[in-house]
């Protein structure tokens, strides 16, 4: 099976010049002295650790292209003619835009969402901080949760630090709140991400005391993916700035050979690297207590793709420490801001954690413990993918959380914006079909004005962007829960999805297509 040609990609802008590719290595199968390039070993020998990461970085997203064995496609979603769970079986009654798709989570302040999908950590990237009112006021009108990521602090250019080491200002995480929070309807959260330097900076007590953020969430590891670069920085003073409050910054910008590389010309960014976090339990339980302390309501935990042992750790430590969500992010993924060979290799794919996650949440209930809330995920994108997810971790998992797929309606929105302001050569014809205004493009433009009258004509677009697929979303969540009978997303089951192949069936639990409901059909003919 050839699950990936590991040297040439479009997200490295790469490619093999020869048709035949060994399987393993990705490197062509005819390697020629004098080739012209360009798979990722032929751009390395120029631009060296450049290739480490998806580009030009900062303007994309990367979402890794690994074909894993089995994946969330090896399920189905089961479709039924008998009963209603949560309705009277009436088809006067049991219509499909009645089934509600709300969702909650929480221990005792509990957060609902209008759609059980909320978004992944929009943390300092420069495709958050470029696009943030789009994503803020997009799920905040959506009605869902929205994560800001870690470092927002720590990278903002008019950040002021005290005598006592600790934030003191920081404007835009001022921004980022506040654009969340003037449309926020009592649906969704904003939940403030804390990392090492983070924690070291007292971002948590700088957000709940100054900006009254309510929610904290800790995150094991550096990025999903183990060890990330974050983002990279295309200036020497800024570099120094920030290897002098504290990151680790490589190539080291006090380096005179790499300051003269840099002003030569070849050696173009640096990077901004978070340090690694390291758990133990009596410090997470310590931590937790201390966020508590400081006045937050709802403490979070962001957990990525590592084995089992770190699994059990984060779910029953989450259960002891009354965690009101606990997030589980499965390999591959990615947004593009971690190593690209990291994202396609490392850690536990998502279908694999999920079922892991599951085994052992139900280990914990027969045990008498409290399961926390769970979110599931990792390259999630689309209503069947959210049914599934649900599914796979019914009754514990209560939201999935969407990377890439709640950022690209933003940026689209956005660029939909400048196209019909005349940028960039105009309205592709893509979008023009639709028509040549914001009114005629945008499918639900007229829904938010009636609610939020002329208002809705500052919104930016790509919050209206985020709120059709969001609504689409919904949409499509309602259709198929109606079909599996499902009128509330607390009545989704595991035993409405089965496995389509028997490898699916061994790692998820879920019944072999051949096996589902067999007893009952033999019942049925024997009766």
């Amino acid at each position: 099976m050839n699950l990936q040609r590991a040297n040439a990609n479009e997200a490295l802008q790469t490619k093999n010049r020869s048709r035949d590719v060994a399987p393993q290595s990705g490197i062509c199968s005819r390697c020629l002295d004098g080739c012209k390039g360009n798979c990722d070993l032929f751009k390395a020998t120029f631009r060296g650790r450049e290739l480490l990461y998806p580009g030009p970085f900062g303007s994309v997203t990367a979402g890794a292209d690994k074909d894993y064995p089995v994946d969330y496609s090896h399920l189905n979603i089961m479709g039924y003619a008998l009963g209603a769970k949560g309705v009277a079986p009436d088809p006067d009654v049991a219509t499909f835009p009645t089934v509600n798709t709300e969702t909650e989570y929480g221990v005792t302040n509990k957060v609902k969402m209008k759609v059980p999908i909320f978004t992944g950590a929009l943390g300092s990237t420069e495709i958050a901080r470029r696009n943030w009112e789009h994503f803020a006021i997009g799920a905040a009108i959506s009605g869902i949760t929205l994560v800001c990521g870690e470092n927002v602090c720590g990278i903002d250019p008019e950040l002021e630090i005290g005598s006592h080491g600790k934030v003191v200002k920081s404007p835009e995480m001022d921004r980022r709140v506040k654009e969340y929070r003037r449309y926020h309807e009592g649906y969704g959260d904003i939940l403030v991400q804390m990392n090492v330097e983070d924690t070291r900076n007292g971002v948590a007590e700088y957000v709940i005391e100054n900006l009254d953020v309510e929610t904290i969430e800790l995150k094991w590891g550096q990025g999903a993916k183990c060890i990330g670069g974050e983002i990279k920085v295309n200036s020497l003073s800024r570099a120094l700035e920030l290897k002098k409050r504290g990151y680790i910054v490589t190539p080291d910008p006090e380096d005179p050979a790499h300051q003269a590389a840099f002003k030569a010309g070849p050696l173009k960014q640096f990077e901004r690297h978070s340090r690694l976090g390291f758990i133990d339990q009596e410090g997470f339980m310590n931590e937790v207590e201390r966020i508590r302390g400081l006045g937050a309501k709802r403490i979070t935990l962001k957990t990525g793709a590592y084995p089992m042992r770190e699994l059990a750790m984060a779910i029953r430590w989450s259960s002891d420490a009354n965690i009101d969500l606990l997030t589980i992010d499965g390999a591959p993924g990615g947004t593009g801001m971690s190593p690209w060979r990291m994202m396609t290799e490392w850690g536990i794919p998502s279908i694999y954690l999920h079922s892991m996650a599951y085994e052992l949440c139900e280990r914990l209930a027969q045990k008498g413990k409290r399961v926390p809330d769970i979110a599931f995920a990792g390259g999630f994108s689309s209503e069947d993918h959210v049914f599934k997810a649900l599914a796979l971790g019914a009754p514990h998992c209560k939201a999935v959380c969407m990377g890439r797929a709640l950022m690209i309606p933003g940026m689209v929105g956005k660029n939909a914006e400048l196209w019909l302001n005349g940028k960039d050569g105009g309205l592709p014809s893509t979008v023009s079909k639709f028509g040549f205004s914001k009114e005629e493009i945008f499918m639900n433009y007229e829904v938010l004005k009636e609610k939020y009258g002329s208002e809705v004509d500052a919104f930016p677009l790509g919050a209206i962007g985020i709120y059709n697929v969001a609504d689409k979303i919904k949409v499509g969540l309602q259709q198929l829960m109606a079909g599996s009978r499902s009128w509330g997303v607390e009545h989704i089951g595991r035993e409405d999805i089965f496995a389509l192949t028997k490898e699916c069936a061994e790692i998820t639990g879920i019944p072999y297509v051949m096996d589902a409901y067999r007893e009952q059909a033999l019942e049925i003919i024997d009766a």
